[in-house]
């Protein structure tokens, strides 16, 4: 249903006070205390103009771990607007994630759009009707096209200077120097459809949803011990996160007893070449599944495994994700602390020292990372809290 005539003008007011409260924000002066933000203004109307979105795009071209702590936007829109088809535009090799999600209607690969010519692009986007989308992951590209597609709604953040014209529904939130958690962060930008609260920690992974797993292979369920923990350990991070190092990882497989515990070292092919060493050195104790999986058959088998040792790292993030013992070992560093990126799932913990990670910042080997102890992901292995 259209909006009331009369409320058009405010429309256009909101589109203005968008744009002097960005430039207010920027401004630290008592102007900020005497002047009301636009979203203090939308809050008093949005409730009598809202009506449920139709076709919702969720833009998030990144990689695996960001998509994963993003699919908690799709689960809390379905639960808020159950008849809202839900799209997630992303890139190939995470549409075997997004897919899983039974909160996730349609899938837009964004490498075959981009690859095509700019009409034929703009054609796409028209052709999908939406009336929503949600710039999670900033796409000057992408916010052009949903403009120009006529898109009704577009929301995004306003730190970036392309949203202040491709958007009309603009969110004023710094992630960069945020303590808050990145899924979290990504609800604050549902407030222009009239979500203000955010899911605690505790119940975001409620929402994840990956209901949709296909069954795994004879010959995948066969490596499984059912009489034995299974455990897939992830050294590498393919420079997404600081490392571990594989002498800690080494130190962790002589810790845990054989008799209670399997092990699996996954990783892509070329990381597998760069520990060949590792895992030579530790064949008698481990299976090597390093570049033996795909996406899709890496998360099959993490959800036959009972738990996960990794960095900041995808498969991390997907262990969480679907109910794993997930632990995961962080660099006390901003912005990629635990705090900003911890796994979140009913059985995933964080590893960090407790102190400020100041020298390692301008090197790529993180003393503090290493200084985590063998010893101390044993414990968190072996303990039957929830964190």
């Amino acid at each position: 249903m259209e909006p009331p005539q009369q409320i058009k003008p405010f429309k256009s007011m909101q589109f203005f006070q968008n744009r002097i409260d960005i430039f207010l924000s920027f401004l630290h002066t008592p102007m900020n205390l005497i002047f009301p933000s636009a979203e203090y203004i939308s809050s008093i109307f949005i409730h009598a103009i809202m009506v449920d979105p139709k076709h919702l795009i969720i833009s998030r071209t990144d990689g695996i771990g960001d998509v994963v702590l993003t699919l908690p936007l799709s689960g809390y829109l379905k639960h808020t607007f159950p008849s809202t088809r839900i799209s997630f535009l992303g890139r190939t090799y995470t549409e075997p994630i997004v897919t899983l999600s039974k909160n996730i209607d349609h899938f837009i690969n964004w490498d075959l759009v981009s690859k095509k010519d700019p009409r034929s692009q703009l054609a796409e986007f028209k052709r999908l009707q939406a009336d929503w989308i949600i710039h999670v992951f900033p796409n000057g590209k992408i916010a052009w096209l949903a403009q120009k597609a006529g898109i009704k709604n577009r929301a995004g953040t306003s730190h970036r200077i392309y949203h202040w014209w491709t958007c009309n529904k603009l969110t004023h939130f710094s992630r960069k120097r945020s303590e808050v958690h990145e899924a979290q962060l990504n609800f604050r930008l549902l407030s222009p459809l009239g979500i203000d609260k955010i899911p605690s920690i505790e119940n975001i992974p409620t929402f994840y949803g990956l209901t949709k797993l296909p069954q795994p292979s004879h010959e995948m369920i066969s490596l499984i011990d059912p009489h034995r923990f299974n455990l897939i350990l992830h050294p590498k991070t393919r420079g997404s996160a600081r490392e571990w190092g594989l002498s800690n990882f080494e130190k962790l497989i002589d810790l845990l007893p054989e008799k209670m515990y399997k092990i699996f070292v996954t990783g892509t092919e070329d990381e597998g070449h760069a520990i060949k060493t590792f895992l030579q050195k530790n064949s008698s104790r481990i299976t090597n599944l390093a570049g033996r999986l795909s996406l899709n058959d890496l998360v099959i088998f993490i959800s036959l495994v009972d738990g996960l040792v990794a960095a900041s790292t995808g498969p991390l993030h997907i262990a969480a994700a679907l109910g794993k013992k997930a632990i995961g070992l962080y660099a006390p560093m901003r912005p990629i602390h635990p705090g900003r990126w911890a796994p979140l799932g009913k059985a995933a913990k964080a590893l960090v020292l407790d102190k400020d990670c100041k020298l390692c910042r301008s090197t790529n080997i993180c003393t503090c990372i290493e200084a985590i102890s063998p010893v101390q992901v044993v414990a968190a292995l072996e303990s039957s809290a929830v964190v």
